[in-house]
């Protein structure tokens, strides 16, 4: 394997135009082409795959695989350890179908309408926190508030994480998303590993109804799994399943409130939350880019010959706003006809937590725009503040009043 080598004649277009506003930088890339030689804010270059039929043909194509041997450069994303890296994101075909049948136990419908009273008491308790704090025209943080804390305890209840550490947990992932700086990379990644490997240790002692049970007798009565691949596990569920809901409903309600007309429709017609769910995945959904991808061999995507150990980025974000596959993409509608989206994967690494997420969002939005029909922002849309990284991009807060 050879040193990645940082080429500073490549474009890099994650910069401060990103930050501020990806969909535009998204469209003059896809004018330019299907595929483009650029750098990621770190130097290092991949190639970025910007239109929908070529993101979608490629994230099924079992010719790119996530595994990171197939690297020729050495790819530098984070530096995490074996007990946190072993998980469907990361490992090869034959190793993720394995994997993915022992989680998938915890993901039957049978599991999900079993949380569904969960999904129900999480939602009605964090509605009525969130109209105690709106109560006399009083002000609160959507996100801080109901969106973050939501999926927590969701999450945790699948794993059976006690409600205290759950949020210390969100917070070093917030921190591995958008770290500080190296050192403050370094400690999260820290943080979660011991965690994780202690919540195993004290599961393996007392086992209870929980996803995280049932997954250790893999481990200790058999050779399914791996003690890392059970600790990277844990990871993916706790880390995915709570951070990507918690930003779709706070960015949703955003804007479902930007987009009055929708938000009227939504109220006189509750049945269509699903569909409404359905677009503000496609318009909303945090992640920008799928997880990075390998070429085991040399291959063509938009016209474009791409090496083999290359690293190859597909934008889901961009995707999602391609004119050639939906009319009018820049416009939140949730009437359009089109409502396939990228935004819970496609092909093998397709989201297994799905249904659980599309419940939560249903339920969770449905609460939003019954018990708060006087709901507004309490700052202009150019004062909200985002993470935005080339990776995802997600309301930092969302502070809110409710007009009588």
């Amino acid at each position: 394997m050879t040193p990645i080598s940082h080429d500073a004649t490549l474009p890099q277009p994650f910069g401060e135009p990103f930050a501020r506003d990806p969909h535009a930088v998204y469209a003059t890339l896809r004018a330019a082409g299907p595929v483009h030689r650029v750098a990621l804010p770190d130097g290092s270059p991949v190639w970025l795959v910007v239109r929908e039929a070529d993101v979608r043909a490629g994230l099924s194509d079992q010719r790119l695989s996530v595994d990171k041997k197939h690297s020729a450069t050495g790819f530098s994303g984070f530096s995490l350890p074996p007990a946190l890296d072993a998980n469907l994101l990361n490992v090869g075909p034959e190793d993720h179908l394995r994997l993915r049948g022992l989680v998938a136990r915890g993901f039957t419908p049978r599991h999900v309408d079993r949380l569904r009273d969960t999904v129900r008491a999480a939602v009605e308790e964090r509605t009525g926190h969130l109209a105690r704090r709106l109560d006399g025209g009083g002000e609160a943080d959507l996100v801080a508030e109901f969106a973050r804390p939501l999926p927590l305890r969701v999450i945790g209840a699948l794993l059976d994480v006690p409600s205290g550490d759950r949020e210390r947990f969100s917070g070093w992932i917030s921190t591995m998303l958008t770290p500080g700086s190296r050192e403050e990379l370094v400690r999260a990644i820290g943080e979660v590993h011991r965690f994780l490997v202690g919540l195993v240790a004290e599961r393996r002692a007392r086992p209870g109804d929980d996803v995280l049970s049932d997954l250790i007798p893999a481990r200790d009565e058999g050779d399914r799994l791996t003690e890392e691949e059970l600790v990277s596990l844990a990871f993916l569920i706790l880390g995915a399943g709570s951070e990507n809901v918690q930003h779709v409903i706070s960015a949703g309600v955003l804007t479902l409130l930007d987009h009055p007309e929708q938000l009227a429709r939504l109220r006189a017609e509750p049945a269509r939350m699903a569909d409404a769910v359905e677009e503000l995945l496609r318009y909303t959904s945090p992640n920008q880019t799928a997880i990075r991808r390998f070429p085991t061999e040399p291959v063509e995507i938009g016209g474009v010959r791409i090496p083999a150990g290359d690293t190859v980025l597909f934008a889901l974000a961009s995707a999602h706003r391609d004119p050639d596959r939906y009319p009018d993409p820049d416009r939140f509608d949730i009437d359009r006809a089109d409502k396939a989206h990228l935004a819970l994967g496609h092909g093998m690494h397709y989201c297994l937590g799905a249904p659980l997420a599309r419940l939560q969002l249903t339920l969770a939005l449905g609460a939003v725009v019954d018990r708060f029909p006087g709901l507004r922002p309490a700052r202009r849309a150019d004062g909200l503040r985002w993470h935005s990284t080339f990776r995802f991009r997600a309301l930092r807060e969302l502070p809110v009043t409710a007009v009588r």
